[in-house]
């Protein structure tokens, strides 16, 4: 591992016991450990919500970007630059109420960048509204009947939108690094959900003990129908067992490779280092 900690030093101003701590530090461990690991071959784009904090605490390269427009900030990045390791961060508010125009295409496009989604399935940073994945049931005080439309489901979607790799993980350190070292290897768009109660505002206490491992379950990770299978068992609802790991991966050809600029550009293997300033 390298000696570089990826650390800003900036004060955190996430809750006591976030498990956005365990998401950062997850992600570090990964990046860290990345073979030839330099931080200017990687830039991250951030959008807006707790999860977007992470911008601050995470000493790399990258944009702030709008509510909802990370997927476009990513893909502006990797154009302007295809050699870069592109690794964006949204909420699922974020992700999948105002960005998600973007997520589908981003699926469809099949660019080689790495989008990590925060869903504690509550807005937590405006106090606890509901997004695209609340359960059916749940309360605040936008919602005090409850709420009583169905949620998305963020896996099926992907799948069937094209993503190449599909994933998601409890916010643990060490599923978050397994995680997001296998996104890096892979050529095309990865997505990965991090399941993270909001321990203020949804703090679904059971739902890590609900979840089960793909990988010692012996899915097959290369057959669609298999992952669809596997995507149907949680709907977001709470009701039953939680499958994370790798649903689906697959690679085919990426979008960077679709263009001859672009395929000079990587030839080229331009990095922050040779842009002059």
């Amino acid at each position: 591992m390298t000696s570089l900690n990826l650390s800003t030093g900036l004060k955190s101003t996430w809750c006591p016991g976030c498990f956005n701590f365990q998401i950062l530090t997850g992600i570090k461990k990964s990046l860290l450990n990345q073979p030839d690991f330099r931080k200017e071959d990687y830039a991250i784009a951030a959008g807006i919500g707790c999860h977007g904090k992470i911008f601050d605490y995470l000493d790399l390269n990258g944009i702030n970007a709008l509510h909802g427009r990370v997927l476009p900030t990513m893909l502006g990045m990797k154009i302007g630059n295809p050699n870069l390791n592109i690794i964006g961060f949204s909420g699922d508010g974020d992700a999948y109420a105002e960005g998600m125009e973007h997520l589908i295409h981003a699926a469809r496009y099949n660019s080689d960048i790495k989008y990590v989604v925060h869903n504690n399935q509550v807005f937590a940073l405006t106090v606890g509204q509901p997004t695209p994945t609340t359960e059916i049931g749940y309360k605040d005080k936008t919602t005090p009947l409850g709420e009583n439309i169905y949620p998305l489901n963020p896996i099926k979607l992907m799948l069937s939108a094209g993503a190449s790799f599909v994933a998601r993980v409890f916010a643990d350190i060490n599923q978050i690094e397994w995680v997001l070292s296998e996104a890096l290897k892979h050529k095309g768009f990865a997505f990965v959900e991090i399941l993270q109660p909001c321990i203020i505002f949804h703090p679904a206490k059971e739902l890590k003990e609900k979840t089960y491992s793909l990988e010692q379950a012996g899915h097959d990770k290369t057959s669609f129908s298999d992952a669809m299978k596997k995507a149907e068992e949680f709907d977001y609802n709470m009701m039953m067992k939680i499958p994370i790991g790798i649903f689906y991966q697959k690679e085919r050809e990426i979008f960077e490779d679709k263009f001859e600029q672009l395929r000079n550009l990587k030839d080229k293997k331009i990095s922050w280092r040779d842009i002059k300033r």
